[in-house]
């Protein structure tokens, strides 16, 4: 199964369906499988007494009453997206933001704030479509819960281990808990949702068997935009998305010896070789031969079957040694 690479465009448009576009755009071009907005519908998923924004300085609420794209420019980036040939992508955080924007997505990604959220969780799973979602703020036993909870509803789960920190301290990031989900799930598609501001710890999800990479986007890393903190620029998901495919080339599970090490091996392995003058009818020990590249001759690993036969010919120094030069 190849990397789906997810481009997670977030609010970083702030509320411009055009940057919306740029934002698909590059994604497309950078290699992403996809490209992932939110729909915000703020009355529907909070209180308005929530906690300030990260990076502005106003209440969450008001900052989704401003920035948030309405549902009219979804469905005309939804359209871009389709015309450009990149999977248009869109988390809900709300019920009704999912019932909305189901006729646009093939398949829904829950953030971590939802991701208990069993009641909503059931009735998108109705739909019928893959649900990704992601294990931030989550420890294992309720991560647990929602697979017992959901499995009955649909066979199309997907967890992502995250850590819902912006940006997260390496030391939480635990990326040995995806092999554990693995082991532990084994029809549930595991990935990784990566909130640091750098490509390396998604590279070594690649490694632990994660199948799908979510990473923050921006258009430029100086505008402030909601996720600024975690985003990565497009030059750097780039350069993801080629790393990620020279890794999938190399995580092979075949040891063999393959066609260009043949040549290699002809010169590079050892072969039993005289390391002074032999004479006629002396014995060979460890004292007149020894190992010396190339390994055209006798393998070195042969060297205690050969110790002790006796010499029929003379062999000058540093001559690779033939079976017709010996008698036992």
């Amino acid at each position: 199964m190849k990397t789906f690479l997810i481009a997670e465009a977030c609010d970083n448009h702030l509320g411009s369906l055009e940057n919306a576009k740029r934002l698909a755009e590059k994604s497309k071009n950078s290699g992403a499988t996809a490209v992932k907005f939110q729909h915000h519908l703020p009355d529907e998923e909070m209180l308005k007494e929530v906690p300030t924004s990260s990076n502005f300085n106003i209440p969450l609420y008001d900052f989704l009453k401003k920035y948030s794209l309405t549902l009219d420019e979804h469905y005309a980036l939804k359209e871009f997206c389709d015309f450009i040939e990149i999977e248009y992508m869109c988390t809900p955080f709300s019920l009704k933001a999912a019932i909305e924007i189901n006729p646009l997505v093939r398949r829904f990604k829950i953030g971590s704030g939802e991701f208990t959220d069993i009641p909503s969780l059931i009735e998108i799973a109705k739909f019928k479509k893959q649900m990704i979602l992601s294990t931030g703020m989550s420890s294992l036993e309720e991560i647990e819960m929602v697979y017992s909870k959901l499995k009955n509803h649909t066979d199309q789960l997907c967890f992502l281990n995250c850590v819902s920190e912006y940006p997260p301290v390496f030391e939480d990031i635990n990326l040995k808990v995806i092999p554990l989900l693995i082991k532990k799930y084994p029809d549930v598609i595991i990935g990784h949702s990566d909130h640091t501001p750098s490509i390396e710890t998604s590279l070594a999800a690649i490694t632990l068997g994660a199948k799908i990479i979510e990473k923050h986007v921006t258009l430029d890393k100086k505008i402030p935009c909601p996720d600024q903190s975690v985003s990565i620029d497009f030059d750097e998901f780039q350069l993801l998305s080629k790393y990620i495919n020279n890794i999938e080339k190399a995580l092979g599970g075949n040891k063999t010896v393959h066609e260009k090490e043949i040549a290699i091996r002809s010169w590079a392995r050892r072969s039993l070789v005289t390391i002074k003058d032999i004479k006629k009818g002396e014995i060979l020990s460890k004292k007149n031969i020894w190992s010396k590249r190339p390994g055209t001759g006798i393998p070195s690993y042969l060297m205690d079957e050969y110790i002790g036969k006796l010499a029929i010919v003379d062999i000058p120094k540093d001559t690779i040694i033939e079976t017709n030069m010996l008698i036992n």
